[in-house]
C-alpha cells in the first residue's frame, strides 16, 4: 500500500533531459506513461535536486541521501553504484540539501522529502520509496524512517546512535591526547569561528600522534585515546591483527589518525556541526575517564601498552578526568538532539548496513541504535549486516545491491523471511554483481561514551 507523503509547498524549477519512454513493466506505477532519463530540479529552501529514471523502472524509488561535504546533488553513493540500480530497474532521486553547513542535518531531512514530492509531481508517482542514506545521509535516512513518508529505509555506514554521542566520544579522545601528549601545549578542541582554525587543531593533533608513535609511553597513550574514540584496530590494506596481539593493533590504531586522516577529518567537521547547531553540543567536564575505559573492550590492550611502557595508567586517567573542563552550550546541545538523533521509532522496515571497522562511524552505533529501536517496541522491523572489511562505507556494488534488493524485498512482502541474513545476501550479491561480498555474522563492540538523555 503507498504512504499518504507530504505536499511540498510551491512547485519546483524542472529541467527534464531525457526523451520520453512508454514504461514497459508488467506493472505500471502510474496511470500515465512514466518517463525515463535524467532530470533536474530546485526548491523554495535553496536545495537542487537531481534525478534518474531506467526505461524498465520497477516502480520503486531510492530517496538517496548524501554525506557529509559539499552540498551537491547526487542520487547515489558512486557512478557504479548509481549505473548497477539503475539496471536493476530503481529510480533514483537525491538532494544537494539546503545552504548552509556542510552538516546538514537541521535542513536535510526536509530538503530530501521535498525532492521525493517534486519527483511525484513532475516525474512520475512511484509504488514504493525507499530512504537510502550513506554516513551523515544514514542519519538523514533514519530520521526520514520515523515518518510515514516512505515505505522502507537503507541506512548504510552511519552513526545511527545519534551524532551527540559521536560528538562526544571524539571529544573524549581528543581530550586525552592534547592532556598526554601535549600538557602545557593546549590545543583548541571547541568553539572554532572559521574552518581554517579547525583544520589547523586536526593537523596539530596529527603530529603529536606522529612524534608520540616513536616512544612506548606514547604508543601506550594512543592506545587509551584510540579507545575513548571508539577506533577500530584494522586498517585497509592490513591484516586484521589478533585480538591479543597490543602492539599490532596500536599500530594500526596509529594508522587510522595519521595516514587515514580521521583526526584532520573529526576536527575539520567539528567547525561545521558547531555552524549548524548554533554551538558546541559536546563536553568533558564530569566525565569519569576510568568509568569509560573499564567498559571498553579496548582495555585489557590499554593496560598491556601502559604496564610495558612503565606508565601509571591510573595517574593518566585521574589527569584526564581532573582536567575535564569543556561544557556543552544548552541550545546547540538541544538542537543535535532535535536533528541528529534519531529516536528509534521506526514507522517502517529498515535495514542497516555497516562494515566491521569503521573509523569514522564505531560500529558500537548499531547497538545503541537496536536498543532504542527495541525500547520504542519497534525491534521487528530493524535488520542489521555486516560486511567484514576496514574502512567507511568501503561496499562493493554487490553488496549494496544485495541490501537495496533485501530492503526492497521486506517493503514489498511485508515480511524480512531470511532476505537480510548473512547467509541470503551473500548469495544474493554473488547473483548481482562481480565484485564479491563479504557479508558475516558480528556482534560490534560497545559504544564508549557518556550517556545523553534526549
Amino acid at each position: 500500500m503507498r504512504s499518504t507523503r507530504r505536499r511540498a509547498p510551491g512547485l519546483a524549477t524542472l529541467t527534464a533531459l531525457a526523451t520520453v519512454s512508454v514504461l514497459t513493466s508488467p506493472a505500471p506505477v502510474a496511470a500515465a506513461a512514466a518517463p525515463s532519463g535524467h532530470f533536474t530540479g530546485t526548491r523554495p529552501d535553496g536545495s537542487s535536486w537531481v534525478a534518474d529514471v531506467p526505461e524498465n523502472w520497477n516502480g520503486t524509488l531510492l530517496l538517496y541521501s548524501h554525506g557529509f561535504g559539499p552540498l551537491l546533488p547526487v542520487d547515489a553513493p558512486d557512478p557504479g553504484i548509481g549505473k548497477a540500480l539503475l539496471g536493476r530497474g530503481y529510480a533514483l532521486v537525491g538532494s544537494s540539501y539546503a545552504p548552509g553547513s556542510l552538516w546538514a542535518m537541521n535542513t536535510a531531512v526536509g530538503s530530501t522529502l521535498g525532492a521525493a514530492e517534486d519527483f511525484g509531481e513532475r516525474v512520475a508517482h512511484p509504488r514504493y520509496t525507499i530512504a537510502f542514506g550513506q554516513s551523515m545521509g544514514g542519519l538523514v535516512s533514519a530520521r526520514i524512517a520515523e515518518t510515514r513518508a516512505v515505505d522502507g529505509a537503507l541506512t548504510t555506514c552511519s552513526m545511527v546512535g545519534g551524532a551527540a554521542d559521536l560528538n562526544n566520544y571524539q571529544l573524549n579522545g581528543e581530550h586525552a591526547l592534547t592532556q598526554l601528549l601535549a600538557p602545557g601545549r593546549q590545543v583548541k578542541l571547541t568553539g572554532f569561528t572559521n574552518p581554517d582554525e579547525a583544520n589547523t587543531s586536526g593537523a596539530r593533533l596529527t603530529e603529536l600522534v606522529t612524534e608520540a608513535q616513536r616512544t612506548t609511553d606514547g604508543r601506550a597513550r594512543i592506545a587509551l585515546a584510540s579507545a575513548l574514540l571508539n577506533l577500530p584496530s584494522w586498517f585497509p590494506g592490513e591484516d586484521a591483527p589478533a585480538r591479543t596481539d597490543y602492539p599490532g593493533r596500536e599500530l594500526q590504531q596509529y594508522k587510522w589518525l595519521t595516514a587515514g586522516n580521521t583526526l584532520g577529518f573529526v576536527m575539520g567537521g567539528r567547525y561545521w556541526i558547531e555552524s549548524a547547531v548554533g554551538g558546541n553540543s559536546a563536553w568533558t567536564a564530569g566525565v569519569d575517564y576510568a568509568e569509560l575505559l573499564r567498559r571498553s573492550t579496548a582495555r585489557p590492550q590499554v593496560r598491556a601498552l601502559y604496564r610495558q611502557a612503565n606508565l601509571d595508567l591510573d595517574a593518566d586517567l585521574e589527569r584526564l578526568t581532573r582536567t575535564a573542563s569543556i561544557h556543552a552550550e544548552p541550545t546547540a546541545l538541544a538542537t543535535m538532539l532535535n536533528t541528529s538523533v534519531p529516536n528509534g521509532r521506526l514507522s517502517v522496515p529498515s535495514l542497516n548496513l555497516h562494515t566491521t571497522s569503521d573509523n569514522l562511524a564505531a560500529t558500537g552505533h548499531e547497538t545503541v541504535y537496536a536498543r532504542r529501536v527495541a525500547q520504542a517496541g519497534r525491534a521487528s522491523l530493524l535488520r542489521q549486516a555486516y560486511v567484514d572489511r576496514a574502512g567507511h562505507c568501503r561496499f562493493t556494488v554487490a553488496e549494496t545491491l544485495a541490501a537495496v534488493e533485501a530492503i526492497h524485498a521486506r517493503t514489498v512482502n511485508g515480511r524480512w523471511g531470511a532476505v537480510a541474513t548473512p547467509e541470503s545476501l551473500n548469495r544474493a550479491a554473488a547473483r548481482l554483481g562481480s565484485d564479491g561480498s563479504a557479508f558475516v555474522h558480528h556482534t560490534p563492540d560497545p559504544l564508549i561514551t557518556q550517556p545523553v538523555h534526549r
